[in-house]
């Protein structure tokens, strides 16, 4: 069944959007996935058209802009997880390899593993050349805020951080196609999800600026 999702963000349908040089946009991992990883059309799970289409337009559309793109160095463990995972399905699709033995993948494959390094180097390079770092503290306070955030919004771990880090830098624009994000109060998603875009214009919350 589809998620039915409790709006409490403003949503921004980023195909009727338009970046302005005003705006600074913390870009989630997946959204940096699609857009500076050229395999991720070949995972098992492939993504959708919106999906590798969209997303890549509007960051080349804010860059035009010289709108202001953000990172987190916890998207690089994300991002890395990702590409490791996709390169391990290609192989174990063009070999026979059992994808299920990432271990066995990871150590036992010199000339695979390297091309999972110069992969993710590549990516992480390019989201370099495209913006700024948000620095991530986790410390006590840090994780302490997260776990009280946990409560009340139904995000994943890394999420949350992540959400704490752009609170602190003040920053509310936050380019993702995870619904999780809609749930956060004070906050715009700017997304292409129409399941989250479908809920938001019901719930009123859907912003054209």
């Amino acid at each position: 069944m589809p998620v039915q999702y409790t709006i409490k963000a403003d949503v921004i349908d980023l195909r009727n959007d338009t970046p302005r040089q005003a705006d600074l946009f913390l870009v989630d991992s997946n959204v940096w996935y699609w857009t500076t990883y050229t395999r991720a059309d070949f995972a098992d799970a492939r993504p959708r058209t919106y999906q590798i289409n969209d997303y890549p337009l509007y960051i080349s559309k804010a860059l035009s802009a010289k709108s202001t793109l953000l990172r987190c160095g916890l998207s690089w463990a994300e991002l890395s997880h990702l590409i490791e995972k996709t390169e391990l399905e290609i192989f174990a699709r063009t070999t026979g390899f059992d994808k299920n033995k990432k271990k066995e993948f990871r150590h036992n494959n010199i000339s695979q593993r390297a091309n999972v390094v110069t992969e993710v180097q590549t990516a992480w390079d390019q989201i370099k050349s495209m913006s700024q770092m948000i620095e991530v503290q986790i410390d006590d306070a840090m994780t302490d805020a997260a776990l009280l955030r946990f409560s009340t919004q139904p995000l994943d771990g890394y999420d949350l951080f992540i959400l704490e880090a752009i609170s602190r830098a003040e920053v509310v624009k936050v380019i993702t196609d995870d619904g999780d994000y809609v749930t956060v109060p004070g906050i715009q998603v700017i997304t292409a999800n129409q399941n989250v875009i479908s809920a938001a214009q019901s719930q009123g919350k859907l912003l054209v600026r």
